[in-house]
């Protein structure tokens, strides 16, 4: 925190501005992971005060710089992406690895919605009067400091730290080993914004090794340094983050995402929304994992659906009634039901209409994503209200489940908890509030 004294004082911008050095085979993960987060904490206390025009000084500085330092991300991506090849990553996560021209420009333009999002710090949500004359009001406030570990896509290294830069919240993160120095290189661009607005760099960092340790050191809270963890990444990482957590964590929880097609859908709509949830890209969470077709619309849908998918590369595992309608459909275990692929793989099952699919969806899924295909708008409204899910559709992609497409700029992660936090996680989500009251000598009687 910050000191009070001069001397104290220049310690800690001393601490907030000085480059860590690099830990790799070192073993000084513990001392270093340590001066980290109190690094951080004492970012906090400066970016919570920071002015909105400061904050957006630095996001403008960032997007400038991932621009102009495209070759040199590009160049390291595509180190990371060899390493990868060899080590015989699945095509699906190489292709959330991989960078081009265009996805490095999706995240400088990225930076700069964000930068443009009204600031939620200091919002008054509500403001009352008390019969004594007192006044209250509950205000929005940074969370502090935000772990976010993740695995392979790079461009969560700029999206969750301007997203905590926005919100007046310090950023540790710890990205995957797969995409080290992509991260790395992203994350030059985002502590050069921060040097130009004349914020302590030390608001965003990158933890500086590979090694798993770190992440348990994360989980334990680095010595109360950290106020709250989000995990972005596969079922074990999850798992892990859940398990081991000594913090409040944001719960991400994998993306087993249905559609329904309900009896009353338009076949042609079916079609284009089944296809993108499924193929748009297969490696995000709310790719569509399981198909579900309505028994009484099966005899005019469900052939031309699964055709459509078998013809586009993806792998049918269906129920009898699925398999009865293509050859080429394997038969689905149970465990299928549950799993999210993240390839070109889908279950298919048929169910006794929008009651049926809800109740298949509530003992499958994953309380992420999920979207009917009706006309009928008694189903949809009755999809829309029984579905447990943080996201829940009408005749749209699951792919929509993204905070870019919700208007928030970007995302942390989506979180599929209750408490806090549910759906993308933006600005205003990694806030909480505080009561100021105002009185003029009043005592309780």
């Amino acid at each position: 925190m910050l000191g009070n004294s001069s001397t104290k004082g220049q310690r800690t911008l001393a601490t907030m501005t000085a480059p860590l050095k690099s830990i790799e085979g070192t073993g000084d993960i513990g001392v270093v992971m340590a001066e980290i987060g109190v690094r951080a904490r004492a970012a906090a206390r400066v970016l919570a005060l920071a002015p909105t025009a400061q904050k957006n000084q630095a996001l403008e500085g960032m997007a400038a710089a991932v621009r102009g330092q495209t070759v040199q991300i590009l160049a390291a991506n595509a180190e990371d992406l060899a390493e990868g090849r060899a080590a015989g990553i699945a095509g699906s996560f190489l292709d959330r690895l991989a960078l081009n021209e265009a996805r490095v420009k999706a995240i400088a333009a990225g930076i700069e919605v964000i930068r443009d999002l009204k600031d939620p710090v200091g919002a008054v949500t509500e403001a009352w009067a008390r019969p004594n004359g007192m006044s209250i009001e509950r205000v929005r406030v940074p969370l502090g400091v935000i772990g976010i570990v993740y695995e392979s896509r790079p461009n969560v290294t700029a999206d969750a730290g301007a997203l905590c830069l926005k919100s007046g919240n310090a950023a540790i993160l710890r990205g995957g080993s797969d995409s080290t120095r992509s991260s790395r290189a992203i994350h030059a661009a985002l502590e050069q914004g921060l040097r130009e607005a004349g914020l302590p760099e030390a608001a965003v960092q990158l933890v500086p090794t590979r090694d798993r340790a770190a992440v348990g050191l994360m989980l334990a809270g680095l010595g109360g340094n950290i106020d709250v963890i989000v995990p972005r990444g596969g079922k074990g990482l999850v798992a892990r983050v859940q398990t081991e957590a000594r913090i409040p964590v944001f719960a991400h929880l994998e993306g087993v995402c249905h559609v329904y097609v309900d009896r009353a859908a338009s076949l042609d709509m079916a079609k284009s929304i089944v296809l993108n949830a499924k193929m748009r890209r297969t490696g995000v969470c709310g790719a569509a994992e399981s198909l579900l077709v309505d028994k009484a619309c099966a005899t005019s849908h469900l052939g031309p659906l699964i055709e459509m998918l078998i013809a586009a590369g993806c792998e049918i595992r269906g129920d009898k009634d699925v398999q009865s309608v293509n050859p080429r459909v394997k038969p689905a275990t149970e465990e299928d039901w549950s799993t999210e692929y993240l390839d070109a793989i889908i279950s298919a099952k048929v169910v006794d209409g929008v009651g049926d699919a809800i109740a298949h969806i509530e003992s499958h899924g994953s309380h992420h994503t999920d979207a009917i295909v009706t006309d009928d708008a008694a189903a949809a409204e009755k999809f829309l209200r029984e579905v447990d899910s943080a996201i829940v559709l009408h005749n749209a992609s699951t792919q929509f489940a993204d905070g870019g497409e919700f208007g928030f700029g970007a995302e942390i992660g989506i979180a599929t908890g209750r408490l806090h936090a549910r759906g993308p996680v933006g600005v205003e989500q990694l806030t909480t509030f505080k009561y100021r009251i105002r009185g003029n000598g009043q005592i309780r009687p």
